[in-house]
């Protein structure tokens, strides 16, 4: 029973494939309203996979808005910080929507799948914002907001060996999608946007099915056709510690409402030169202008201590900054993280720590990213 007045919380949604985690012994947890794969057995194994070979991703949490229409273009340069509008056919952008005060709501990627068709792809836990602030921002302008999030399915191929899986199974040449496109094309028969993205730091591709209910059949023939490379089913997990490596910035760490995109490093993804206003605009370049009070820095511990959300960071035993991020990295071997810092601090003079449950870690601060992959 449910107390009076209350409400028993809904159950969290199942991807397309959660019959296949549940037969490869998945932990899975409830991420953003979702039941997601944590990890499957070892989250390092899992990690180290994507950076040598290849893993295998469900992330049909995330969500798809299409904005189509005449003004599909118009609305979008309005409503989001990117020029949207100069994004070719078949090229994909990263961009950010924010509020009128310059915080950021959510970090986006774009793709132009016509001339007055293109897909937002929202973070999870943000999606029902995302689609609200489009909505609303619509008005006045010849386009039409869908969500969509519940017809797609989407799966992603990240890692060295991503081309030599997918290639025996698609009709497309994949040397020809360049990084950050998408194309209409066909993966195991089924038609799909198959797109040159991630969030891990490597090559790979994100594949949008839709129906969602073909998943399976794409995922079955991706196994199989990876098996001699060593594809390994990845979890949420190692997406995270493969994101930090890469210095890529998560919503609700490095990104949030109360920061705008040139805290988080990202000043580079607002476009004041485009034509007309946009929301945010004002805000935004009073934030470009000023002495950006805080950075976002890497840092790495010289010890074996994990550095953790929320643990404070020190210059000579002043409190400077906090980490926003942070795991052990499987790929440097020492504990990473992400931090805000107060100013711009000089990395090569004083001693930095990080407060570890009431013990200092010495660290070294650095710029993002940790990693880079080989071109």
């Amino acid at each position: 029973m449910t107390a009076l007045g209350s409400e028993a919380a809904p159950s969290p949604r199942r991807t397309p494939l959660y019959e296949v985690h549940q037969q490869l012994g998945a932990n899975l947890v409830d991420f953003a309203g979702w039941l997601m794969p944590l990890r499957y057995g070892s989250e390092t194994a899992e990690h180290k996979a994507v950076r040598k070979t290849a893993g295998l991703f469900d992330l049909s949490h995330m969500g798809e808005i299409h904005i189509t229409g005449p003004q599909a273009a118009d609305l979008l340069d309005y409503a989001l910080v990117g020029h949207l509008s100069k994004v070719k056919v078949g090229r994909a952008r990263y961009t950010m929507i924010t509020a009128e005060d310059g915080g950021v709501l959510d970090d986006l990627i774009v793709y132009r799948l016509a001339e007055d068709d293109y897909l937002v792809v929202a973070n999870a836990a943000n999606q029902g914002t995302v689609l609200a602030a489009l909505t609303e921002r619509a008005a006045g302008f010849d386009a039409r907001v869908d969500d969509r999030s519940a017809d797609y399915a989407l799966i992603a191929v990240q890692g060295p060996e991503a081309v030599r899986i997918l290639a025996p199974l698609t009709d497309a040449d994949l040397s020809e999608i360049r990084y950050y496109a998408g194309y209409r094309h066909t993966v195991a028969g089924r038609p799909v946007l198959l797109a040159r993205t991630g969030y891990t730091g490597e090559d790979g591709f994100e594949i949008f099915v839709e129906p969602g209910t073909e998943a399976l059949h794409i995922w079955d023939a991706l196994v199989k056709s990876g098996e001699p490379y060593g594809l390994t089913p990845a979890g949420l997990s190692a997406r995270d510690t493969l994101r930090l490596e890469a210095g890529m910035p998560l919503y609700g760490n490095e990104l949030s409402a109360e920061t705008t995109p040139f805290d988080a490093g990202q000043g580079r993804v607002v476009k004041f030169e485009k034509d007309g206003d946009f929301v945010g605009r004002a805000a935004l370049l009073r934030a470009a202008e000023n002495d950006r009070p805080r950075k976002l820095v890497g840092l790495i511990g010289h010890g074996r201590r994990v550095l953790r959300k929320g643990h404070t960071v020190l210059c000579d035993g002043q409190v400077v900054g906090a980490v926003t991020s942070g795991a052990p990295s499987p790929t440097l071997g020492n504990p990473i993280a992400m931090a805000y810092v107060d100013g711009e601090p000089d990395i090569t003079a004083g001693t930095f720590t990080v407060d570890v449950r009431g013990r200092t870690e010495e660290v070294d601060v650095v710029e993002l990213p940790f990693y880079k992959r080989d071109r």
